[in-house]
């Protein structure tokens, strides 16, 4: 079982930061990532909120110049899934498929996947009309109609991203208003090829081969409607990457990881970063923050040992 001064446990911006900074600390540094590294972020077609880039960057650039940087230092990057983390004797074993490594301490920026709404239609027609990724499925809608489901940051990025492809995109969103900053609201209202529906609720996801159209409701009126689209892109909040974590630190009722301001969590040695820890904020900017204070107090942590 080769042995780590630290191991990081996630690929996107939290996490590389943390890795940036550990290996420039001289730490010996393992970063396990089940994905690609960059996570979500990665995975992001355009960024105009995060710092220092007054025209904006690619999610995947930013986070390959965020990869760059921490393998120029020496942080050691692995392709994985971690099963489990546990305390064993003064140490903490992290458990891959592949298999174990031993390090003196971890940190968690396991991130977070997409929410399913686990609604008819949602699970048979996933990749045949159902995505959760315009970045990635958005050029195969070329000239169609498509639906866009939740008007949050997420959403509104995304179908942005659509308008350069599709023929239209209708926005459901489950609430009264948009939750997305008022930017990318006031950019997507002047679109003449997108509508809204707010305080409308998804019940079904139709077609035979793939999708052909969605069923929604009024959440006020309770009427029902069909509405013909070829694509479905879903973005209805995130669920927490830390089913792992279950029994070893204090996760909240959501699943969240539960941390002090140091990014400490209910374990010694053991630290939470980025869209797995419960916070207020989810951006870019507060995910390489958190990742800077955890690789600080996890350097302090290792040499008080």
């Amino acid at each position: 079982m080769e042995n780590y001064d630290i191991i990081i446990i996630g690929g996107g911006a939290a996490g590389l930061t943390s890795g940036i900074y550990t290996s420039r600390g001289r730490l010996k540094t393992l970063l396990i990532e089940k994905g690609i590294p960059g996570g979500l972020t990665a995975t992001t077609d355009f960024i105009e909120n995060y710092p220092g880039f007054p025209q904006g960057i690619k999610g995947m650039e930013l986070m390959d110049r965020m990869k760059r940087q921490a393998e120029r230092f020496g942080t050691e990057i692995v392709q994985g899934k971690v099963k489990n983390v546990k305390p064993v004797e003064g140490k903490i074993e992290a458990e891959t498929e592949e298999g174990k490594y031993s390090t003196s301490c971890v940190i968690v920026a396991s991130g977070s996947i997409p929410k399913k709404l686990n609604i008819p239609g949602e699970e048979e027609f996933l990749g045949k009309g159902v995505s959760y990724c315009a970045t990635c499925d958005g050029p195969l809608y070329r000239d169609k109609d498509v639906a866009v489901i939740g008007c949050g940051n997420s959403g509104l990025q995304e179908g942005e991203y659509l308008l350069k492809f599709v023929k239209s995109i209708t926005f459901v969103e489950f609430l009264l208003y948009m939750t997305a900053e008022k930017i990318l609201q006031e950019r997507l209202e002047k679109e003449r090829k997108t509508k809204f529906l707010l305080n409308h609720m998804l019940t079904r996801i139709n077609g035979e081969e793939g999708v052909d159209s969605i069923t929604v409701k009024d959440r006020k009126s309770g009427e029902e409607k069909v509405i013909p689209v070829s694509g479905v892109f879903i973005y209805a909040g995130f669920l927490p990457n830390s089913d792992f974590l279950k029994g070893v630190i204090e996760l909240n009722d959501s699943g969240y990881v539960i941390t002090n301001e140091k990014m400490e969590t209910s374990v010694p040695g053991i630290f939470a970063v980025g869209d797995v820890r419960s916070k207020e904020c989810r951006q870019i900017a507060t995910a390489v923050g958190e990742g800077t204070t955890a690789a600080v107090m996890a350097e302090k942590y290792i040499r008080k040992r």
